[in-house]
């Protein structure tokens, strides 16, 4: 098998922040991609939902933390849920005659979420 083109490093202000791994260079990322809580509704292919009139409530145990609209590409945002978390959540997933679609455990620790299903 041939080696593989390395491509060349043009902004060498930022060296301390780029790792020369071999034949690859990468960088090292320094926090999460994203900076609130985002949630993707998806199928079994991971192709998102059309969830226009879907609703989405966040709790902290009991504590509801905050609710928000799900756009029509099966996107939620949380912008009171800064990333990574620091708490379990439950994410509940409502339609918009009030009724249940999902609830979902998201773990400590993470920037987006995906409920499958």
């Amino acid at each position: 098998m041939a080696n593989r083109a390395v491509p060349p490093l043009f902004n060498l202000k930022n060296v301390d922040k780029i790792v020369i791994n071999k034949s690859s260079a990468r960088r090292i990322q320094s926090g999460p991609t994203f900076n609130r809580l985002t949630v993707l509704w998806v199928d079994n292919s991971g192709v998102p939902f059309n969830t226009t009139g879907f609703n989405a409530a966040l709790y902290r145990g009991s504590t509801l933390i905050q609710t928000a609209a799900f756009d029509r590409f099966g996107v939620v945002f949380f912008s009171l849920v800064t990333t990574l978390t620091t708490a379990n959540y439950t994410l509940v997933v409502y339609d918009s005659f009030g009724r249940i679609y999902r609830t979902k455990s998201i773990p400590a620790g993470v920037e987006a979420f995906s409920v499958i299903g």
